[in-house]
């Protein structure tokens, strides 16, 4: 048992290390590579006029900064609705988290004028909470509450719902289409401190709740009965699970946009390490979610230099082939 918990804290130790590269790589890498020297002196007073520090702070350091964190979100998220559902195949959008983030940011659009992020941020955040808990309301009704059957097929019946309504403004107004694609393709770009600011108190409180949720995530695992059994009030776990969800997943897609994948696959990526321990499985997935986040936006800066490709685009093509192959490994493990 020693031996094992002292692979798993040497692991994600190492995963740890690979993230700060990550970060550091981002930092110095885009349009004109910077010196990891370079990027280290415009953390601190530099002369206003040199380029190089001004591009770090003003645009590399956020866009890294709101990696980081929407992807740890967004791997907690991922984790945190797998194991509330017993869903391998769950993601956050489960929840109607993207749909109701969509639709409030087109309302803010077109019947506000909202035109900025910080106004995004709000926007998105508020219509990705009502999204979520209309579709836990929805899932509760009935004898049993809300079901990981009940909570999935509610999931796909509000998302649905609210996309058709976002559609509907979206064709009836073309300006707003035009502001709206902007947010809708997931990116890391053109986002300042702000942002990240109005965001940090919901993504703390978030990742508090969801990182303290192993034991009961790991009793759910087994079974409803069996969680009962185990002194678990199942109805109430899962929603302080949902809360956890809401608060991250909301305020990483106000901030970003739908960034797809990462919270599917990052979960059975970090599985592979520590099993199935819920307790390992959400750390290592609030490491690895923004490691691979980051490496997809370097990836895009690279590929199509001096343009790039926004996250959003990236993450599935990074995302994907290593998802199959997780997927090939587990069957040919059950043959």
């Amino acid at each position: 048992m020693r031996s094992s918990r002292g692979k798993l804290l040497s692991g994600l130790g190492a995963t740890l290390c690979a993230l700060v590269v990550a970060i550091a790589v981002s930092m110095g890498v885009g349009t004109r590579s910077i010196p990891l020297s370079t990027v280290v002196g415009s953390l601190f007073p530099f002369p206003p006029h040199d380029m190089d520090h001004l591009a770090v702070r003003e645009s590399r350091l956020p866009r890294t900064a709101l990696g980081v964190l929407a992807g740890a979100a967004l791997g907690l998220a991922g984790a945190v609705m797998q194991g509330v559902s017993r869903n391998p195949l769950a993601d956050p959008g489960i929840l109607g988290v993207n749909a109701g983030a969509a639709l409030f940011i087109v309302v803010g659009i077109d019947v506000f004028g909202i035109n900025a992020l910080n106004g995004y941020v709000w926007f998105g955040f508020v219509g990705a909470a009502l999204a979520a808990f209309l579709v836990l309301a929805v899932s509760s009704l009935g004898r049993g509450g809300a079901t990981p059957v009940r909570l999935a097929l509610s999931g796909a019946a509000v998302a649905a719902a609210l996309t058709s309504l976002t559609t509907a403004i979206l064709l009836i107004n073309v300006d707003a289409f035009d502001q709206f694609r902007f947010w809708r393709v997931g990116s890391l770009a053109g986002r300042d401190g702000s942002v990240i600011g109005e965001a940090l108190p919901f993504l703390a409180v978030g990742a508090v709740l969801a990182l303290a949720s192993g034991r009961m995530l790991n009793a759910l695992a087994l079974g409803e009965d069996t969680a009962r059994s185990l002194g678990r009030h199942v109805h109430r776990d899962r929603m302080w699970a949902a809360l956890s969800v809401v608060l991250l997943c909301g305020a990483a897609t106000a901030m970003c946009g739908p960034l797809a994948f990462v919270g599917l696959a990052v979960p059975h990526l970090a599985r592979l390490v520590t099993g199935p321990d819920y307790r390992w499985i959400l750390p290592y997935s609030m490491l690895l979610a923004p490691l691979l986040l980051l490496a997809a936006d370097i990836v895009g800066r690279l590929a199509v230099r001096p343009s790039e490709l926004q996250v959003g685009l990236m993450t599935p093509v990074l995302g994907a082939p290593v998802f199959v192959l997780l997927v090939r490994r587990r069957r040919l493990a059950e043959l």
